[in-house]
């Protein structure tokens, strides 16, 4: 196993996209904090488990990707879709559980799906959607393209069999799949002890015949180097990799877990916020001349119109008819 802890220098040249990926995570933290907000009103219901915290991991490892390439996630995915290019209106009218959602207001929090994205769920069973990953690599295998399919999954879910003998299938069978571990460092939530916050994928993981490579997942641009080598190698030589992006959620569990928890101390989560993973990135492109106090203002401004209209497309919304109970998502 590898470890990247630290970007490299940044490049005037890509000044557009730090940028871009600034606004990305700024669009998520945004519109989860937004969401939660129009959860506590009742204005969504179900489940829902906000992404705060956790951007760098989604926004890093999504930005390798191509048009082609295919992406499974598990819950805890709005940042995720959001980052694949789900706009933000379809994202939020899918949690309200409008017609003009990404799922047609049949998913909700938990189910977002977006077939013109390649984004295929949204899988609410830990460690359900890890084998799917393993089937979407093999059928591009199959098809002889050179799409490459990326897995998110919380750490928790390597307790699940299905991880384990989807990580041996891929790679004895060489297929062109990168897992991404997002160990936000408490599972579940409220059931697990301290020690799970220092847990150790590999530690409780057996060795697999692939690369492993360990990041932090708070930090954007070590997320992007890391998966872009692993969507290099998946691409180029049909081979997996597995990640751990060590990272870290803000919020509870789900809405239904108090926000910190009764499992870490408001200390902790105040420590861990010195890390987080937009003012890292605001903090180096102030220091390196590529961003000002004015252009930053300028893309918060820009990210909160956005979400403003998603909230209000989403309110005016029509909900989905009853006949609707009986077609299919994508069906005309």
């Amino acid at each position: 196993m590898t470890e990247s802890t630290q970007t490299a220098t940044l490049d005037a040249a890509q000044r557009d996209f730090y940028h871009d990926l600034l606004r990305q995570m700024l669009l998520i933290r945004v519109f989860e904090e937004q969401a939660g907000a129009a959860y506590a009103q009742g204005k969504i219901g179900g489940f829902c488990h906000l992404y705060i915290g956790q951007e760098a991991v989604a926004v890093g490892a999504i930005a390798t990707l191509a048009e082609q390439d295919t992406i499974i996630a598990a819950y805890r995915e709005h940042g995720h879709a959001l980052a694949r290019g789900t706009s933000a209106r379809s994202v939020m009218a899918e949690l309200y559980g409008k017609l003009g959602g990404c799922s047609k207001g049949k998913g909700g929090s938990m189910h977002l799906f977006d077939a013109s994205t390649n984004f295929l769920g949204g899988h609410g069973i830990v460690g359900s959607h890890i084998p799917l990953a393993a089937g979407t690599a093999f059928a591009a295998r199959y098809r002889e393209t050179d799409a490459v399919t990326v897995c998110f999954f919380g750490e928790a879910a390597v307790n699940i069999g299905a991880f384990h003998e989807t990580l041996n299938m891929a790679a004895l069978w060489k297929l062109p799949v990168v897992f991404i571990c997002e160990n936000n460092r408490y599972g579940m939530g409220t059931a697990m002890e301290r020690a799970s916050a220092v847990w150790n994928v590999y530690e409780r993981a057996c060795s697999y015949d692939m690369d492993e490579e360990l990041v932090d997942g708070m930090d954007v641009l070590a997320v992007h180097n890391v998966v872009t080598r692993a969507v290099a190698r998946a691409r180029e030589r049909g081979e997996p990799t597995l990640i751990e992006a060590r990272t870290y959620r803000y919020m509870g569990h789900s809405m239904a877990d108090p926000i910190h928890g009764h499992y870490r101390t408001k200390e902790e989560l105040e420590e861990q916020k010195e890390r987080d993973p937009i003012e890292g990135l605001r903090s180096q492109l102030v220091d390196a001349d590529l961003l000002d106090e004015d252009g930053f203002a300028t893309i918060r401004a820009a990210v909160e119109k956005e979400v403003q209209d998603a909230l209000t497309f989403a309110e005016q919304d029509a909900d989905p008819p009853p006949e609707d109970l009986y077609t299919s998502v994508y069906s005309d």
